[in-house]
């Protein structure tokens, strides 16, 4: 059995999903359903678009709505680690490959409005510079076979 993945929030971003999760449900739901209806009215099902077109919508509504519930049941909510190493909620400025690069590690849903890339912390390079600090080579295994080699030159707190 797998252990349930922790995904690390701001207070900000924890209320934005959490608030988002309520219009869908309180009102979202309503809202598709009486389009579903009005296009079920319209006639011949079998060649009602609009009637498809309604229920695709309330598919892709239905899967925002699993995965918001998702990331609040599993979240931690609170401010990042300021010990200097890489956590959840760092922004990490390192080398990675030869290539200089600035990131978040943690949750996209934490960055939105922002312009950083985001690697979550199980993510393969996420799971390489979890606990290290600047300074610190480490390397990873990418999806293609390739060990990547990243060198951290800096890691601050996510500030939003």
């Amino acid at each position: 059995m797998t252990e349930p993945t922790t995904t690390w929030l701001t207070q900000e971003a924890f209320d934005r999903l959490q608030q988002e999760y309520d219009h869908l449900v309180k009102v979202g739901r309503v809202d598709i359903a009486n389009e579903i209806d009005e296009r079920r009215q319209e006639g011949d099902l079998k060649e009602n678009g609009g009637y498809h077109a309604a229920r695709e919508e309330q598919a892709k509504q239905e899967a925002r709505i699993r995965q918001l519930r998702s990331i609040l049941d599993s979240a931690h909510v609170g401010e990042p680690s300021t010990d200097g190493s890489v956590q959840s909620g760092s922004v990490v400025n390192a080398t990675v490959a030869g290539r200089d690069m600035r990131f978040l590690v943690g949750s996209r849903e934490v960055a939105e409005g922002t312009d950083l890339d985001v690697f979550s912390a199980q993510s393969p390079l996420g799971e390489a510079l979890l606990g290290r600090k600047a300074g610190d080579t480490t390397s990873y295994i990418a999806p293609n076979g390739h060990e990547i080699t990243v060198k951290i030159v800096t890691v601050e707190p996510f500030v939003s």
